[in-house]
């Protein structure tokens, strides 16, 4: 598996995430559902962010990320 996975491609990936969660629009719902669809995409961009400015390294077959969460 290790020569086969590339985790920089993996953090490229989750930055293009990101991004199309920030891109995308709101389809046309109103109310509660509205609310809920607008938490979710908020949620779903910090995780792909947050994932997308991880250090990954690849040690005998463990991947490991490294986030720094400290405040800037």
């Amino acid at each position: 598996m290790s020569e086969e996975f590339d985790p920089a491609a993996m953090i490229t990936r989750f930055a293009e995430r990101a991004r199309a969660v920030k891109e995308r629009g709101v389809p046309p719902i109103e109310g509660p559902d509205r609310q809920a669809f607008m938490r979710r995409a908020q949620i779903d961009f910090m995780d792909y962010a947050m994932l997308a400015d991880a250090q990954a390294e690849l040690n005998d077959g463990i991947l490991t990320l490294r986030i720094d969460l400290r405040p800037t």
